[in-house]
């Protein structure tokens, strides 16, 4: 049985919140999530459990993993009073993404966001950066680039603000 997880005759498996949580470890901001950054997270952090994805993460998820995608904690934002903000990194065939996630203190999901990452269509590929600040306003940088020659493209270049507020949403900051 898998620490943390409640299983009663004839009911589906489930894993309590709190062990979710304990995945995320907290982390001091400022961070910047770049391109590799993930691989400093999958060493530090015990891998998330298939029922733990399934049940936290997955359950809100659009874009329905297959047995290929990956899933890495990667860290809990500090000193939230009423819900927990939480990073993970997603990975499918050429779609790499952070993802940041609210969920109020019952583990029910709040809000979710693509915080930066690596994306293509077959013919661009978008790569996004972001940083977290201690304020809990994240800036975002993103470029693409050709995906057959590389060739990076200027003028496709953006950059945004994002901000996580006290009741857990991430709003677009204007």
């Amino acid at each position: 049985m898998i620490p943390g997880e409640n299983k009663s005759e004839g009911s589906p498996r489930k894993v309590k919140f709190e062990s979710f949580l304990e995945k995320f470890p907290e982390v001091t901001l400022p961070v910047t999530l770049g391109e590799s950054t993930h691989h400093e997270f999958s060493l530090q952090n015990e891998p998330l459990n298939q029922i733990m994805i399934d049940q936290y993460i997955a359950l809100y998820d659009e874009n329905e993993a297959d047995e290929f995608t990956e899933f890495i904690a990667c860290f809990r934002f500090p000193k939230t009073e009423g819900f927990h903000a939480l990073v993970f990194w997603r990975a499918g065939l050429m779609d790499y993404r952070y993802v940041l996630a609210t969920y109020n203190k019952r583990g029910e999901m709040i809000a979710q966001r693509i915080i930066a990452g690596t994306f293509s269509d077959g013919k661009k590929i978008t790569q996004s950066v972001a940083t977290i600040d201690e304020d809990w306003t994240i800036g975002v940088a993103s470029g693409q680039s050709d995906a057959v020659s590389g060739a990076f493209d200027a003028t496709a270049s953006t950059t945004f603000s994002l901000e996580l507020m006290p009741d857990g949403s991430i709003e677009n900051v204007i």
